[in-house]
């Protein structure tokens, strides 16, 4: 378990009766969150193709949902059956290509429902997600987070044990300002940053080939050079992903802009062994 202090990230906490209870029926190995500070620059579809060229790389993984008021991550993968319960403790569902997921939008009786819930219940039923749900034994477990530096952000810095963060931005000047608190609250709880990843950083003219910044020139190095991160990625405006998404079939997208990112992921595993 991690450190109750909002300052600090270790592996115990020091008031043992307020961390979550250990799950026997989870053995997971690394925990990573993805994380940006600012709402709409990807960081759902981000988790999914992590999630998905992970998978196609032979781990186990799964994917916590921790936008619950936000969700996405069942639509983009196709999963509409819910989620259901044995003993106390939640299964979660796999895709067709075996990876776990766990959404509050798996137990709505709707998909649309809304979820009107303040911060505290937000946050326990975030780490419900971490000690109720029977995860088995995984490589990886990504966790999608809401934007904002705020409860739910705080919940899983506090109370999951993180290796890392991997966090998300797009070309604006706005995302980059925003970003930049996310990044500054990593370093106060003391969470390591795995890389960047930049999305919706150009598209390609279907005709010639030309890339086209339809956000002007990207700011990224600003954020990579200030903090001393890796850019893992860039990730194109591509209508492919949009119609794949939306199809709930992300996992046939072609991933191969994620090598480098798959590559620190896999560092992050090994160190944690």
């Amino acid at each position: 378990m991690v450190s109750k202090d909002s300052s600090k990230s270790s592996k115990k906490c020091k008031d043992e009766e307020s961390c979550p209870e250990e799950n026997p029926q989870k053995n997971v190995k690394c925990c990573l969150a993805v994380m940006s500070g600012k709402g709409g620059v990807g960081k759902s579809l981000v988790t999914g193709l992590l999630a998905v060229t992970l998978r196609k790389a032979g781990f186990k993984v799964g994917i916590l949902d921790a936008d619950l008021t936000g969700p996405s991550i069942p639509k983009m993968f196709g999963i509409k059956k819910r989620a259901t319960g044995s003993n106390g403790k939640i299964l979660p569902i796999e895709s067709y290509s075996g990876i776990k997921v766990m959404s509050l939008n798996l137990l709505l009786d709707k998909e649309d429902d809304a979820v009107i819930w303040r911060g505290p219940v937000i946050a326990g039923a975030i780490k419900q997600f971490w000690t109720d749900v029977v995860w088995g034994d995984l490589d990886y477990l990504l966790i999608d987070l809401p934007p904002g530096t705020a409860d739910a952000p705080l919940t899983v810095m506090q109370s999951i044990p993180l290796s890392g963060v991997v966090v998300v931005s797009s070309p604006q000047d706005l995302a980059v300002m925003i970003v930049k608190k996310a990044l500054q609250m990593t370093r106060k709880l003391d969470i390591p940053v795995l890389g960047l990843v930049e999305n919706m950083s150009y598209a390609c003219c279907p005709k010639c080939g030309e890339k086209i910044s339809f956000f002007g020139e990207s700011n990224v190095d600003e954020i990579t050079e200030q903090y001393a991160i890796e850019l893992l990625a860039e990730i194109p405006i591509d209508p492919k992903i949009s119609k794949l998404c939306d199809e709930g079939k992300i996992e046939d997208y072609d991933i191969s802009f994620l090598n480098k990112a798959r590559e620190v992921l896999e560092k992050a595993l090994k160190d944690r062994k």
